[in-house]
This record gives C-alpha cells, structure tokens and sequence, in this order.
C-alpha cells in the first residue's frame, strides 16, 4: 500500500521521543482482536493508527488473536478478520495467538504464586462481583486468601488436570481490595472453561482473562507501544502490574486514543451479534451494518474508510461522529472512479408515437465526465423507453418541471420529448405515456431553439436489462446510535427496500464489487452475495448529495 504521511498526533510524538532518546530501537505495535465477531468501523481505526504508526517508523505491526474465551470465539471469525485487514490494504509482520502463549502464561501464574502474589479462590462468581466493593466502598478480601502457597500451587495445577466443574474455583492476583482502582481489586487471572478451542483444542480446561493474557503477549512480542482504546485507561495499572510481576523481560507500554462513534448505528460486538442472531439483518456482512464486511459489500472501498479514519485523527476524546462524514469520504473517492451509467429504479413505460418503429440508434455520452480520460460509451435508442415513475405527474405543482401532459423534457444524452396522452388501468393507475420527440434536439448537435426547464433519465425498453436495487437507510433511528434505552427498540423498520427495474445494456459485463454512478439516484455496488450470471443485484452505497462538510 502507498505510504500516507501520518498527521501529528500525541501517540506519534510519544513515538517519537522514545525513539529519540533510545528508549526503544524500532516501534512494534500490534492489531488484537478477539475472534468473537467480525471487525467493524471501529476497528479499522485501531487497523489505521497501528499499522501506518508502525509504518512510518518502519517498524512491525503483529496481528494478534486474543483467543483466551472458547465459548464465543470461532475459526470462521479468524478467518473474516484476516480477510478484513488485508481488504483494508494492511499486512501484518507476524500472525500470532495468546492460545499460541498458554503453556508460558500458566508458568507465569505459577510465578505469581510461588511469589505470594496469586490465589486460587473457590467464590462465586456472583459472590466476587459482591464483595469486589463500590466506587467508594472498598471490597471485601475474600476467606480464601490467606492460602498458603503450596496449597495454592497444587489446586492450580488440579484446574489443569481438570478435576474441578466451570466456576468451582478461579486463581484470582493478591492485589489490594482497597485499591481506589476497582481493576486492582484482586483480579480473576484464570478461570475454568471444559471447552474445545479452536486452535488448542481439549488440551486446555483453564484460560486465562482477557486482562491477563493481553499485556503478557505484548511482552512476549516486544511490543513497544499497545494502542488500544480510552476504555481500558483504568486498566493500565494492571496491565502494568502484570509485566512487572510476571517479571517479563520485555516492558511494554500501554497508550490509549478515543474509540470511534458513530451516528444511526451500532458499534459493540455483542449488539451486532444480537442484531445477526436474532435476524433483524441477513448476517454480519448486510450492508446495513458497520461491519468492514458489511461495508464492502455495500460498496464502500478501503481508500475511503482509510482517508475517513486519517481525518479523525488520533485524540483522546469518544465523541459521536456523524456517519455523514463516512458517506463523504466515499463520495469523494467515487466520483473520479466510477462509471456513469443510467438506472430506472421503479419504471414507468414512454411510446414515442413518431419514432419510427424498427429504429434503433445509438446515442454517445461520457463515461465519467469528471475523468475524461475513461473515454465513451454507446446508448441504444428507440420508441420505447422505460423512465422514473416519479418523474411523471399527472397534475403537477407550481415549478415542476418534469415531465407531465403537454409539457417539454429533455431525455438525459438524447431528445426533447413531449408528453401527450397518458395511459391508465382499470384502476386509474398511470401504466403507460404517449410522447413524441424532436428529431432536431439530439444532443450534441448544438441545438439552440429553446430551452427545457426539465432533464430526465432513461433506459431503452427493448434492450435494458433488468436489475434488482437494494436501497437502504440508517439502521437505528436514535442519532446517539446505541446509547438509548434499548437499541433494538431503535431499530429502523424501514432501512432496506427492494425495487425492481431496469439498467443501460453495458452493464452486461458488470461484476461484484463493480461499482456505478447512476444518474440522479446515487452511487451503487454490484451485491457479491446475490448477483447471479442471470440477475443483476445492486447495493445503494450512497446518496449523490449531502449537506455535510469536513470542519476546518
């Protein structure tokens, strides 16, 4: 991938001076999902800021999978994660699993046992959660405690051998319970899990929390800088504790950037998972959703979800961004990119009753009028043609100047054409317009001997092919996105519609993740789930216009 100049940032300059001052010889970062559910907006960013960080420096980004639960995490997550970051244009230096790290972290507990500083407790969980105090109370040191270290070696070492049921007991760190930092509240390092995972196997019965896992596989790495964001500030104190008492020989360092909010939408895994689960969408990857799946399917590119995450920038602050401001960044990269080309969504038939009937002529016009250089395409013309219902009225308001009866319009690339006779069904619906067109209007011919008020778009009859349009809107109502009461209560009943209609014949050819400007309506994605070699599908990205601007 081009390297992109990194704006300046607090992360960057820390980044800076260690290097400066020799506090490290090469920046590592790492990108460390856990395999529960597939990427979203969200992480990208964390992808951006790691990887082209690290890039600048010339440095390594590992891509890592915190894979310590084997009750939510999968293979099939692993591999959309992977497929993920390479879309995004990123590849990692090395590919690793904190499962790949388990037989280490198990000695390092030992460590901490035989160092006074871990115990195996036989709470609850519930019970933990109770005694683990308030904001201003502090917890209650549990009785088990005080064990002794042999007894507590050897219970740790029968949760490995599997003697003990899931929650019977926990190796907990002997920390303060009166710590004002509730994460230092003596903390469950290891839990017991009867469960295969997906890259160990049923070689392991204990795991270890997410907590301890994540800051000793930066030390195993030699990660210098692990980004991650503003949630876990409170937990740099044992993120911190953990390398240290683990006595790791490698210290790395936590930093933490604001996470990425979005307007009309959801950005937390578990809600995804409910909103797939439960079938509000048809998976992780519907266009409706915030999934980088999902966004790719819908037609967005990785330039623009790099250049839209560049613009953010790296701040500590989490404020709500609005997802126009994503939509921007993909029109912008459009525009330059992709063909233009006509679309009739919901069709309305037009006879051109003094066309001549076995005629057909092909008509030019530009590809991409922005980008000269993509030449010209041919559009086929002739008697019948397919226009928008909606650009037809049959009892018009003041300034409307589409088509209605007796008045004048331009067909976008070809004739004036008037409206004469309006054909309807029994029910009164309007199926059917007779016009007649003016030989001596074809554009490009330099006509000059009126003006139309009115340009509207078209598909021949007898050659378009038919095509179905998905269009979509924001998936949540609530602007805060997930902050409401209950998201689901939020969810938009009408964010996805499916019409049937027509596209210009040179979109024959047209392969997923082919993307298209259709006059008027919007840029749009070929659907990579749903096209077939005998139906076109095609995803709305985005609306051509929007009052949003990027703040200077």
């Amino acid at each position: 991938m081009e390297n992109q100049p990194t704006s300046s940032n607090f992360i960057r300059n820390i980044m800076i001076d260690d290097l400066k001052e020799g506090k490290v010889d090469q920046i590592i970062t790492r990108f460390p999902p856990e395999p529960n559910g597939y990427l979203h907006i969200g992480h990208a960013k964390s992808i951006v800021i790691n990887f082209e960080l690290a890039d600048e420096f010339k440095g390594k980004t590992n891509l890592r999978f915190d894979d310590t639960n084997p009750l939510k995490e999968d293979i099939e997550y692993v591999e959309s994660i992977k497929e993920d970051v390479k879309w995004l244009g990123f590849e990692w230096d090395g590919l690793f699993f904190a499962s790949d790290y388990f037989e280490e972290m198990y000695n390092r507990a030992v460590l901490l046992i035989k160092k006074g500083k871990a115990y195996v407790d036989d709470l609850s969980a519930e019970e933990i959660r109770e005694t683990r105090g308030t904001l201003t109370e502090p917890g209650k040191e549990s009785p088990y405690r005080n064990r002794t270290v042999e007894e507590n070696l050897d219970l740790f070492e029968r949760m490995r051998k599997g003697e003990f049921q899931d929650g019977q007991k926990v190796l907990r760190a002997k920390i303060d319970m009166a710590s004002p930092n509730i994460n230092l509240r003596d903390p469950v390092l290891y839990r017991i899990v009867h469960a295969t995972h997906h890259n160990t196997g049923d070689k392991w019965c204990i795991y270890p929390m997410y907590d301890f896992a994540h800051p000793l596989g930066d030390a195993i790495e030699g990660v210098t800088h692990s980004l991650c964001t503003v949630e876990f500030e409170d937990h740099r104190p044992l993120y911190d504790w953990v390398i240290r008492e683990c006595e790791m020989e490698h210290v790395s360092r936590q930093y933490e950037f604001g996470r990425l909010n979005l307007t009309n939408t959801v950005m937390s895994k578990r809600k995804l998972k409910q909103l797939v689960d439960e079938k509000h969408v048809d998976g992780w990857d519907d266009p409706r959703m915030p999934t980088i799946s999902g966004l790719r399917r819908r037609g967005y590119t990785p330039e623009a979800i790099r250049n839209f995450v560049r613009e953010l920038g790296v701040t500590k602050g989490s404020g709500i961004v609005d997802y126009k401001m994503l939509e921007h960044f993909i029109r912008e990269d459009l525009k330059l990119k992709a063909p233009r080309t006509m679309a009739v969504l919901r069709p309305l038939k037009v006879v051109i009753t003094n066309y001549p009937e076995d005629q057909v002529e092909m008509l030019e016009a530009e590809i991409n009028p922005e980008n000269p250089e993509m030449g010209m395409r041919q559009i086929p013309f002739s008697r019948e043609i397919y226009i928008e219902q909606d650009d037809f009225m049959e009892n018009p308001p003041a300034k409307y100047f589409r088509l209605f009866p007796g008045n004048e319009v331009r067909l976008k690339h070809a004739y004036f054409i008037k409206c004469n006779e309006v054909i309807k069904d029994e029910n009164g619906n309007v199926v059917e317009l007779h016009c007649t067109y003016d030989p001596e209007t074809r554009s490009g011919t330099g006509f000059t001997g009126r003006k139309v008020k009115g340009t509207i778009h078209w598909v021949d009859a007898k050659h378009a092919l038919p095509a179905e349009f998905r269009l979509y809107d924001s998936l949540i109502l609530d602007e805060k996105g997930e902050d409401g009461q209950s998201f689901l209560e939020n969810v938009n009943p009408n964010s996805f519609e499916i019409v049937i209609g027509f596209v210009e014949p040179n979109m024959k050819e047209a392969k997923p993740q082919d993307k298209f400007q259709f006059f008027r309506h919007g840029y749009f994605n070929v659907d990579p789930k749903f096209t077939t070699d005998e139906q076109l599908v095609f995803n709305l990205i985005v609306s051509l216009k929007s009052s949003f601007e990027i703040p200077k």
